[in-house]
């Protein structure tokens, strides 16, 4: 018996097909990445920033083994927690605890229950009686009071590399030191906006126009980067400096992540002569390799990131020997 029900003519399924994921993508990257009028990705602001010191007044005084670092190996904002942790000699101080994305979900999970909870926004909410807002990683938390001190990696570097020295492995590394903090204020600034959140300006850009000014701010503060490292080991001179921590973790994912599923493709890091060799530098500081985890990143990104990468396949690639040698 011949069939003689019609199929769509191929233009109409194309049409009909890029209509529906067009719609589609567009809910749920306005979910996964709020935007303005013009199609830019806009961050959402921390909310928790207290801080550790020992002013009489101040409800988290410094302690070893009274706090613990929420993170997610994927994350660079989290990742840069585990760097200073790490070249401070706190690992003993401050405790760890790695969160999962659920991709399915949208939220982050742990393996093991914290305090009762399974998942972050079940932290937060111990934390915070309420909360119904956004639950991210780094979470500093205080396991004496059960509140979140602070949920931004730009206060809780700061945090770590100044209030522990007292119980640090390494407390004369100084990543914060008074006579840089100008130059290392300016250089985060501008790293942050161009950089670190601005791979996030290309990858969740919702308009032609909104990606390409990303795309080109981004690579001329590379550039500007390269041309300072060939004068200097480091960006404010012959010390690491939390502007290095700041900018490694973003330069560690780059050519992995960034490069493709974000669009940051008009030169890889390892193309560079001079930002190569210095991710290569850090990569290789005494405990940085260890707070790396190249397959957590791949599995976060390419795995979790559904409108990017509706496939969910993880890429086998690139070969990152270049920066172990």
């Amino acid at each position: 018996m011949v069939n003689k029900r019609k199929s769509l003519p191929p233009s109409l399924t194309i049409k009909l097909g890029k209509w529906v994921w067009t719609t589609l993508w567009q809910i749920m990257m306005s979910k996964l990445a709020p935007r303005n009028n013009s199609g830019e990705y806009i961050r959402p602001a921390s909310l928790f920033r207290e801080t550790v010191n020992t002013q009489t007044e101040n409800k988290y005084q410094p302690a070893s083994k009274r706090y613990r670092l929420f993170v997610g190996l994927g994350c660079p904002w989290a990742h840069r927690t585990l760097v200073v942790r790490a070249l401070k000699g706190l690992e003993d101080v401050i405790s760890i605890t790695i969160a999962s994305p659920a991709g399915d979900k949208g939220i982050w999970v742990f393996e093991d229950e914290q305090e009762g909870c399974g998942t972050l926004p079940e932290l937060y909410k111990l934390g915070q009686p309420g909360y119904n807002g956004r639950a991210t990683v780094p979470v500093l938390w205080d396991e004496e009071t059960k509140t979140i001190v602070n949920n931004e990696s730009a206060d809780i570097i700061v945090i770590l590399n100044g209030e522990f020295n007292q119980f640090a492995k390494n407390p004369d590394i100084d990543l914060y030191p008074e006579q840089l903090k100008a130059k290392i204020d300016e250089w985060n600034k501008k790293i942050y906006h161009t950089v670190n959140n601005g791979v996030y300006r290309c990858g969740f850009a919702q308009s032609q126009e909104a990606y390409e000014k990303a795309c080109r701010e981004l690579f001329n503060t590379l550039d500007e980067i390269d041309n300072t490292l060939s004068k200097s080991r480091y960006l404010c001179g012959e010390l690491v400096t939390l502007a290095d921590v700041r900018l490694f973790t973003t330069l560690f994912r780059f050519d992995v992540v960034y490069y493709g599923l974000f669009k940051c493709n008009l030169r890889r890091i390892k193309d560079y002569k001079y930002l190569s060799v210095y991710l290569q530098d850090l990569y290789q500081l005494p405990g940085i390799a260890d707070t790396c985890n190249l397959e957590a990143v791949k599995k976060d990104y390419y795995g979790n990131l559904f409108p990017l990468n509706p496939g969910g396949i993880i890429p086998l690639g690139p070969d990152m020997v270049s920066i172990e040698n």
